[in-house]
């Protein structure tokens, strides 16, 4: 089995929304702001392959939306998710399985585009699109707060093409490769793979841990919509993760792909920092 970092270029967010009530002071030591109180925030995903498998997961914010939608996001960087599959010999085609840790639209809107004619269609064409039936339906049913993260030309083409698949998180992962821990503070039954690759244990963090300035227990975003229970999930995973030595794939921290952590008289923090190639 091979794991890629397929990287989707960054983009940026308010600083405040992105570490809640912790002051500014603070969290601009890892995550310094722009004059417009704007962090820069990766979109990094990973491909696993796996014998006839090419595993996806998440793909980006994609290129379709308008210019006055992506003007709020400052999209910057030379990597795209087209591009950094061709640098591992890959094309959109190949991929099998495109898996989407939640559906807000900088993890999933890179899996649909407009054709010639302006109608949707799968980047992804023949591959299976997984989600899990009750984030399904806190997407297409949004609460006033989430509205705005999940768009429907993201997520209807997925099931209007025939390829959309539910995974049960009461049974057994259907991926031989990773398990599913589900986190339901950031947003309603996010998934967060926990990938077995030989003695190791790399878990794909998505919005559980955005990225190593969150570890901290406060420092919670904003968009999460139990916050609490955020800290409640991020507890139980930073201290299994110092337990077992896990690495922590980080899908939006901009400087870090991946981390350890360690327990510490102040609680569980940052350990080391590398890269996925340095562990593999």
């Amino acid at each position: 089995m091979n794991l890629h970092v397929i990287n989707t270029g960054f983009f940026k967010l308010d600083g405040g929304a992105m570490f809640g009530v912790v002051p500014k002071a603070l969290w601009q030591r890892t995550n310094p702001a722009d004059d417009n109180n704007l962090c820069t925030w990766a979109m990094r995903c990973m491909l696993i392959e796996d014998g006839d498998q090419l595993i996806l997961i998440d793909n980006g914010i994609g290129d379709k939306q308008s210019e006055k939608f992506f003007s709020h996001y400052y999209l910057h960087g030379d990597d795209s998710l087209h591009s950094s599959l061709n640098k591992i010999g890959l094309n959109e085609s190949e991929i099998t399985d495109m898996f989407l840790t939640h559906l807000h639209f900088d993890h999933c809107g890179g899996g649909v585009k407009y054709d010639a004619n302006g109608k949707t269609e799968l980047v992804f064409q023949n591959a299976k699109y997984w989600t899990n039936g009750d984030h399904w339906k806190w997407a297409i049913e949004p609460n006033a707060r989430e509205k705005a993260s999940f768009l429907t030309e993201n997520l209807l083409p997925m099931e209007e093409s025939g390829h959309l698949n539910f995974i049960d998180l009461k049974s057994k992962s259907p991926f031989s490769q990773f398990d599913i821990l589900p986190v339901d503070g950031h947003t309603d039954k996010q998934m967060i793979p926990k990938i077995k690759y030989g003695d190791k244990t790399i878990v794909f963090a998505a919005d559980l841990l955005p990225s190593t300035g969150h570890i901290p227990l406060p420092y919670v975003m904003g968009y999460d919509t139990r916050p609490l229970l955020t800290l409640t999930e991020k507890e139980a995973f930073l201290k299994e993760a110092a337990d077992n030595n896990y690495i922590i794939f980080l899908e939006h921290d901009p400087v870090n792909e991946c981390c350890t952590v360690k327990h510490t008289d102040k609680g569980v923090r940052l350990d080391e920092t590398f890269a996925l190639k340095d562990i593999l």
